[in-house]
């Protein structure tokens, strides 16, 4: 019992840190660049909303409620990528992110749906013909939640470090940051198969 518990959890975090499929730490790149470690329960909330999307969709792609086409999924998931990352250079240097929160959150969880989806084939193959398929849903979901909480440290702690340390503007740090994603994920749209 212990054993599945840890390999589903092990997954989770697998499916965010696989290298090969950076897509997940762009985002969560672009969605945590804009904040400091003294906004770490707005941080967590964002992130727990994009777990919940990605969760919710996995769900209604598993029990068969929804089905979309894997091209069209991995088109949509780079334009998320793209949507914050230029948001957050249209924004860097202005008020912090505290306002519309609601909106933020609602289209953290709106894109978490959209993440969850890109990965709804491999966990139906995952979960195969498994009687309960919401327990190894709901530990790959720990996994995952564990994973982007990894990742987001490192975000926050390196913004920490190139504002404390190395005197970079919180402004340039976002800007430049978010610059570089809108850089990487611009190729994965254009070599998108929803156009081949």
């Amino acid at each position: 019992m212990l054993d599945n518990f840890w390999f589903n959890v092990q997954y989770g975090m697998n499916h965010v840190l696989d290298i090969n499929a950076y897509d997940h730490v762009l985002f969560l790149l672009v969605l945590t660049v804009p904040y400091m470690f003294k906004d770490w329960k707005r941080v967590l909330l964002l992130v727990t909303m994009f777990t919940l999307g990605h969760t919710v969709s996995l769900v209604l792609a598993v029990y068969g409620v929804i089905s979309v086409s894997s091209k069209l999924v991995e088109f949509l998931i780079p334009i998320t990528i793209l949507v914050v990352a230029l948001y957050n250079v249209f924004t860097a240097g202005k008020k912090a992110p505290s306002e519309k929160i609601g909106i933020l959150f609602f289209s953290t969880l709106f894109f978490g749906l959209i993440h969850g989806l890109g990965f709804a084939g491999e966990f139906r193959m995952f979960v195969g013909r498994e009687e309960n398929k919401l327990l190894p849903l709901v530990e790959f979901a720990l996994g995952i939640e564990l994973a982007q909480l990894i990742i987001v440290f490192a975000v926050l702690f390196l913004g920490f470090l190139c504002q404390t340390i190395f005197r970079i503007s919180k402004r340039d740090w976002i800007m430049i940051l978010s610059a570089i994603v809108v850089g990487l994920v611009i190729p994965m749209l254009i070599n998108s198969e929803l156009f081949a």
